[in-house]
């Protein structure tokens, strides 16, 4: 597999091709952690010093690319979310997470690329900042494995180098520090080289979903319903799908609904009314045990979290399918419905898509233009 974002890599041709480069040199930062400047010279820094690191260099041709792409977007929302405190410091909080949800639609719409080089692009900005706090997170253990079963830690680890050692600040040798004990932490814990194992499936839905529990536990499985919970944009082939995997599996569909009662989507006061006819429809299957589909966008975490939560009071396992095809034919798939959706809304829905992560859910699979592709199979 071959991909570049650009053939240039000069400084001021990137600001004159991309928009979100040429942003950079008007976003400040705190002088304490980043005395070298604005965004864009430590952008420039980390590029460096990421190309100089030994192990960047011993990476494959590819490899170089998404991690040197990624070091170029990695702070591309400090734009959106820097600001000064009474004190006149700069703050820039979630920055990396709204980078990641950035970085999904310029290489979704902008520029074409693979969904699993995009995706370890965007991971890779929403994990940046890892390997230097993950000590200081509520669970540490918990927040390294879901980490891993998105994004290489090498790379994540080579990454952080980089934005520390591209910076002037004070405190450089103990970030470097962090980032050594980071990578003892991950190959202690066997996620260094590869994600992190569970026992099973159910074992690593329990693990995530459930304050108390243990890698190597495997839960009772009661029986239940199997719920196939369908996640994309509005014309990425839902429908398309149902027919051709599950084609004699009842539905909960909540644009029938919407269209039975004719409802419009774009009325927000009716969606309430709509998601709870939907839900009702839902428990009718899950006290039944009787195996379903949940067709619906789905795009937010926190509604996919409500939606399987209800699902597990139930006992059913939940397979959480994510479906698109590349930008074009998505657009034109659209057109062609029977119900197309405005473009205005189809470019404010893709720019809020979060997509779903494999600790979600007990299955998460990701059927991409045609195909089901692993997550981290980057070669």
């Amino acid at each position: 597999m071959k991909w570049q974002l650009t053939q240039h890599r000069d400084w001021v041709q990137l600001e004159t091709q991309f928009d979100f480069v040429h942003d950079m040199q008007f976003v400040p930062q705190d002088r304490w952690h980043h005395a070298e400047g604005n965004v864009a010279i430590h952008t420039q820094m980390v590029l460096a010093a990421l190309e100089s690191l030994p192990e960047y260099q011993q990476l494959s041709p590819l490899k170089q690319q998404v991690v040197w792409t990624a070091a170029l977007l990695h702070d591309v929302e400090k734009r959106s979310t820097t600001r000064k405190d009474e004190e006149g410091r700069v703050h820039s909080p979630g920055h990396a997470k709204k980078g990641e949800l950035s970085v999904r639609n310029i290489l979704f719409r902008q520029i074409e690329t693979p969904f699993v080089i995009r995706e370890h692009i965007a991971a890779l900005v929403r994990f940046h900042g890892l390997p230097l706090w993950v000590m200081e997170k509520p669970d540490p253990k918990r927040a390294l494995f879901a980490a891993s079963l998105r994004v290489e830690m090498p790379l994540l680890c080579m990454l952080a180098k980089a934005d520390a050692i591209g910076r002037a600040c004070e405190d450089k040798g103990d970030l470097l520090a962090r980032i050594e004990l980071f990578e003892l932490f991950c190959r202690e814990q066997g996620c260094w080289y590869e994600a992190k194992s569970f026992a099973s499936l159910a074992g690593r839905f329990h693990y995530f979903h459930h304050q108390k529990g243990t890698t190597d536990y495997q839960p009772f499985e009661e029986a239940g319903s199997e719920v196939i919970m369908l996640c994309g944009l509005p014309g990425m082939g839902k429908d398309h799908f149902i027919k051709q995997f599950y084609p004699k599996t009842a539905v909960v569909c909540l644009d029938d609904i919407r269209r039975e009662h004719k409802i419009n989507p774009a009325d927000k006061n009716a969606q309430g009314w709509v998601a709870q006819q939907a839900k009702e429809q839902a428990k009718v299957y899950l006290r039944t045990k009787t195996d379903f589909i949940w067709n619906a966008t789905s795009l937010s975490t926190s509604l996919r979290a409500s939606m399987i939560s209800l699902f597990e009071r139930y006992q059913a396992k939940v397979h959480l399918v994510y479906l698109e095809v590349p930008f074009k034919q998505w657009r034109q798939q659209n057109q062609q419905r029977k119900y197309a959706v405005p473009e205005s809304v189809m470019e404010r829905m893709a720019g809020k898509l979060e997509l779903p992560t494999p600790d979600e859910a007990h299955q998460v699979s990701y059927y991409i233009n045609g195909e089901f592709v692993d997550l981290l199979e980057l070669q």
